[in-house]
């Protein structure tokens, strides 16, 4: 089964918290974050969302930034998804480290 979004909405699919720091240090599971971080599922046709036009500005395999109680959680096939407005989303990120091809 595919979920395909409606209008301005996304299915996203949180990434995994990192277990250990960036000095080495593991961390316990309670001390983890959750990630804010997401990778963009699926995404909708866009158009007119509450009388104003709202053009897609993500596409499949982003990497995302949202907001931290956005969206609406739903389970598929036992995996974790999550559907939420384009406009939840705070920013692509774009994880290529400078002078690296």
């Amino acid at each position: 089964m595919n979920i395909k979004p409606l209008a301005d909405r996304v299915v996203i699919k949180m990434l995994e918290a990192e277990e250990t720091t960036k000095s080495g240090i593991i961390l316990a599971g309670s001390a983890k974050e959750k990630p804010q971080v997401a990778e963009i599922m699926a995404v909708g046709p866009g158009g007119v969302v509450d009388g104003k036009e709202v053009k897609m500005e993500v596409k499949v395999g982003d990497k995302v930034m949202i907001q931290k109680y956005a969206g609406t959680e739903v389970k598929l096939d036992g995996i974790e998804y999550m559907i939420l407005r384009q406009s939840d989303i705070l920013a692509i990120v774009d994880d290529k480290k400078k002078g690296k091809k």
